[in-house]
């Protein structure tokens, strides 16, 4: 018969497996997302929002506005890859790209695209890749992680 030391050590490996296996996954959460969505906020790094800025006008907003497409598409991607304040950069994707589909993709909220998948996948994805993060965090591997298991 085993001890309730041997058990409770066994389930100690458990539980630190379990951690190690979650942080992985914020870790590839947090890659994919920042990584993908950084290239869009680089491509906008070349020429000023233009576009995004009419959009805003037309809703009576200031045209400004459209400057923090880049705190959305370039600083929150690259702390999300940081693993810097994952949370907080998550939002902002999140936020961001709730103002995308309301300024550019409201007529394709229920269309399908080519291939038969939904037209507005790219920007569910990211939608609710950020939401997800929001929810768990950064996870230990990261500049803001802890760099240890409990």
């Amino acid at each position: 018969m085993r001890s309730a030391y041997t058990r409770a050590a066994r389930f100690g490996r458990f539980d630190r497996s379990m951690e190690l296996s979650a942080s992985l996954g914020r870790l590839v959460l947090r890659l994919t997302l920042g990584g993908l969505l950084l290239f869009h906020g680089i491509a906008k790094l070349h020429a000023v929002p233009v576009g995004i800025m009419d959009r805003i006008a037309k809703v009576g907003l200031p045209s400004e506005l459209g400057y923090l497409v880049y705190v959305g598409e370039v600083l929150a991607p690259v702390l999300l890859i940081l693993g810097l304040w994952t949370r907080v950069a998550a939002l902002l994707v999140a936020v961001n790209m709730v103002v995308a589909v309301l300024l550019s993709h409201t007529a394709q909220l229920g269309d399908t695209g080519r291939s038969g998948g939904y037209a507005l996948e790219l920007q569910a994805f990211y939608l609710f890749s950020a939401v997800a993060l929001v929810f768990l965090g950064g996870g230990r591997f990261g500049v803001g992680g802890s760099g240890k298991l409990n």
